[in-house]
């Protein structure tokens, strides 16, 4: 039943046009006239008043909050967390997480992913999700918020902001793009107090090649899908704060992007009072909380700033403007608006410690509707086979009466629904932890939806043991009979706040494994739980013969998990990132900076120098010819599939120049940056084939090689440009369609300071994986 499901969502799937949207996210003339309406209703405010609508209030129920401004009609604003659904919430869905949508490298479940979780913020009374999120972009498999995000790939992360703000605003909930930009570690993130000396945040420092063409390139996408609003952060970018930092939001955002909603700053990450808001932030959030400390609490200190002609009225009314635009574009002022759930109040209190026993708490409204049924899918369409030796996988029932299961996270989390933290070991892992994570109001442990398998079978035993202390000294003798298959279910906790000290799952994962190997020969399964890269020095054990990387799959992960283990769903996820059993194969970027002893002190040795460039995750691995353990872009299915042997490619016709040209004087809206990036130049096209017995889907990749003598130096090998996740009957072929846009063949010229095409011939390969090229192919444009 389930698999039809799986059918019926695939089918769906155009299977043509494998870039990001073409054109932009938002109606130009809606917009506009929104614009104008807002703009009327700065006009009638006073200066108290356009203060507060960009000054966050503690007034409100939510996490962060807007209050409303009667004189004209603005109802307020509620912000909510987070990226993987509402997070401060009773009786919500919690959604797989970012790394695990991108995962499925399928366009439709992005989007799907954005509607439902829309339906969810907005039946809460919530008008803006904070995500999705495009930074951290990943340049560390250590990072500890990787997860919430989509890829190292910027590409692929672009197309997953694409596809999720526009889901997300078609339900009439607000985007906000997060965090821009270099937020690439937890250590150090925020300014801290040492012996009372205070400490400076980590400071990215990137060079503006590396800035656009690898860690701005998916805002861009955002800004081009429209998104309301885009968020700075903690850390600093080139020595300044990222919300102060005005090269980086007007020029940049603002200018170079066309971006023409507002941006928010992050938690409490003001740094420089109403100096910021000179500087391109438009809303401080949350507000006065400990404002004669921070002094960045806008609010009247804007207002006084302007009556006494120390800030420009004008920019007060961009700000506002910006705030209301999509405020009003989403029809957000309706009547029918739902308000605020009123267990927010409550949830947002027990978020910050401040829930007594003696308050009421009322349940919230139920805006879960179906949604489960889409988790489930996307849990397990995010699910990458790695290893299936000799078709361990699907398992067959009818040769098996005796299931193992093994490690910590096959069980119910011993902290009940709340998320766990490092004081819980035991228990599935569904999402991370953090504003990025959720409050689940049930999960499914894979353990229990193995039980609920055999029980609904029958005749079939499921023995366990979860507890990963006892397994790592020796696995007990008490099972008996030796089950015929073994599953070693292994996590990788990973939480803002924090970066993973180790690419080894936890809870000392490779003695687990080989320990529950060792007695059971050429038939144990391993099963990860984790937000990203793990090493596995198991997986080369000849008894280890099925590996899955199952990410963080939500409040279905063992729904999702027994559905690909048993055939319901043939696996098709593909790897999003890189893996290797050598943290050191990653690169210098691979390790956080972490300075210790009396230089941690210093605010000057919290730099972070991103000399590597564009050289991040698969590409670093591409221009070093290293060998990965399983490569981006790589992925099982239980089934095969070939591509044609052609692969046609063709230019546009008439002359293309190298740069891009001059912003047309008909746009008026220039979301994303020169609506000339965004035309197509080259198409390619070929077909795919399911050669084996079984319906399935698979992803086909597109990779550009840009001529390495007319490009800079430090530009990689290749890089993707394009994916299609086709399903396919078993037998069936179908044509693959790409279409390359200018931006997509082109690199970041620092001189020129714009796009360039480069001169000579440009590599085109199709394939299944970034080491998987079956067809090649070369272009001439200029």
């Amino acid at each position: 039943m389930f698999w039809s499901v799986y059918i019926a969502f695939i089918i769906t799937l155009s299977i043509t046009g494998s870039t990001a949207t073409s054109s932009p996210g938002l109606n130009e003339t809606k917009w506009l006239d929104s614009r104008r309406q807002a703009d009327a209703w700065v006009s009638r405010m006073n200066l108290t008043e356009k203060a507060a609508i960009v000054t966050g209030s503690l007034t409100g129920t939510c996490i962060e909050y807007v209050a409303p401004v009667e004189s004209v009609g603005f109802g307020g604003l509620c912000l909510q967390d987070g990226p993987a659904g509402i997070r401060l919430a009773h009786l919500a869905s919690v959604f797989p997480a970012g790394v695990t949508i991108s995962a499925t490298w399928d366009r439709e479940l992005m989007s799907q992913r954005g509607s439902a979780m829309a339906a969810e913020f907005r039946g809460k009374g919530a008008h803006v999700v904070l995500g999705p999120s495009a930074g951290p972009l990943g340049r560390s498999p250590l990072g500890g918020r990787n997860w919430e995000s989509f890829s190292p790939d910027p590409f692929l992360t672009g197309v997953a902001m694409d596809q999720t703000i526009r889901a997300i605003q078609e339900g009439g909930v607000q985007g906000s793009a997060k965090h821009i930009i270099g937020n690439e570690q937890e250590t150090q993130r925020k300014r801290t107090v040492v012996d009372g000396k205070q400490v400076e945040a980590i400071s990215s420092n990137i060079d503006d090649c590396t800035l656009h063409e690898l860690y701005l390139w998916p805002f861009a996408d955002a800004v081009r899908a429209g998104v309301a609003s885009v968020m700075c952060g903690y850390s600093r970018v080139n020595s300044t704060y990222s919300c102060d930092n005005k090269h980086l939001l007007v020029d940049i955002l603002k200018g170079e992007l066309g971006f023409d909603g507002y941006v928010v700053s992050d938690y409490m990450a003001t740094m420089s009072g109403i100096d910021s808001a000179s500087f391109g932030l438009d809303m401080n959030q949350p507000g006065p909380m400990l404002s004669d400390l921070t002094k960045t609490a806008w609010g009247d200190n804007l207002a006084d700033a302007v009556h006494n002609n120390l800030f420009p009225e004008a920019r007060l009314n961009d700000m506002v403007r910006r705030v209301l635009t999509p405020y009003l574009y989403l029809g957000q002022n309706t009547p029918d608006y739902p308000s605020v759930d009123p267990s927010s109040l409550y949830l947002t209190l027990e978020n910050f410690g401040l829930l007594q026993p003696w308050m009421p708490t009322p349940a919230g409204r139920d805006v879960r509707g179906n949604h489960s049924a889409l988790i489930r899918h996307m849990g397990a369409a995010g699910c990458v086979l790695l290893k299936n030796v000799n078709n361990t996988l699907p398992l067959k029932e009818s040769d098996i009466t005796n299931i193992g299961v093994f490690g910590d996270d096959a069980a119910d989390v011993t902290s009940g629904l709340v998320n766990p933290d490092d004081g819980f070991s035991i228990g599935t892992l569904g999402i991370g932890g953090g504003s990025g994570g959720g409050r689940n109001s049930f999960i499914v442990s894979p353990l229990e939806a193995i039980k609920e398998r055999a029980r609904e079978k029958g005749g079939i035993t499921v023995q366990y043991i979860t507890n990963n202390t006892a397994l790592s000294s020796g696995v007990p003798g008490a099972l008996y009979p030796w089950p015929d298959i073994c599953l070693v279910f292994l996590k990788t906790w990973e939480t803002e706040g924090a970066d993973r000290e180790s690419l080894e799952a936890d809870g000392d994962s490779t003695a687990v494994v080989e320990n529950v190997a060792s007695l059971c020969p050429r038939k144990t399964v391993v099963i990860t739980h984790s937000g990203g890269a793990n090493t596995m020095p198991w997986a080369s054990n000849p008894n280890v013969v099925g590996i899955i990387a199952a990410h963080y799959p939500g409040q279905e992960s063992g729904n999702a998990i027994v559905d690909v283990l048993f055939g319901d769903v043939n696996p098709s996820g593909r790897l999003p990132y890189i893996t290797s059993n050598r943290t050191e194969d990653y690169g210098e970027q691979a390790q956080i900076l972490n300075v210790t002893g009396p230089a941690a002190t210093e605010s000057w040795a919290w730099q972070s120098n991103f000399t590597e460039g564009l050289m991040i995750d698969y590409r670093h691995f591409d221009s070093n010819d290293i060998d990965p353990l399983y490569e981006f872009g790589y992925g099982l299915s239980y089934t095969t599939f070939e591509l044609a042997s052609e692969l046609s490619v063709s230019v546009r016709s008439g002359p293309v120049s190298p740069y891009p040209g001059t912003v047309p004087t008909n746009s008026t809206l220039a979301l994303g940056g020169n609506p000339n990036l965004w035309k197509t130049v080259v198409t390619c096209s070929s077909s795919v084939k399911n050669t084996g017995s079984l319906a399935g889907a698979t992803v086909v990749q597109l990779y550009v090689s840009l001529p390495q003598d007319d490009v800079p130096s430090g530009t990689p090998v290749r890089v993707l440009r394009g994916f299609d996740k086709v399903f396919l009957d078993a037998g069936e072929t179908k044509a693959v369609s790409f279409a390359l846009t200018r931006r997509d063949l082109s690199y970041w010229d620092v001189e020129a300071q714009d796009w360039r095409i480069p001169r000579g011939e440009i590599g085109i390969s199709l394939g299944f994986s970034s080491r998987d090229l079956r067809r090649r192919s070369t272009v001439k444009i200029i």
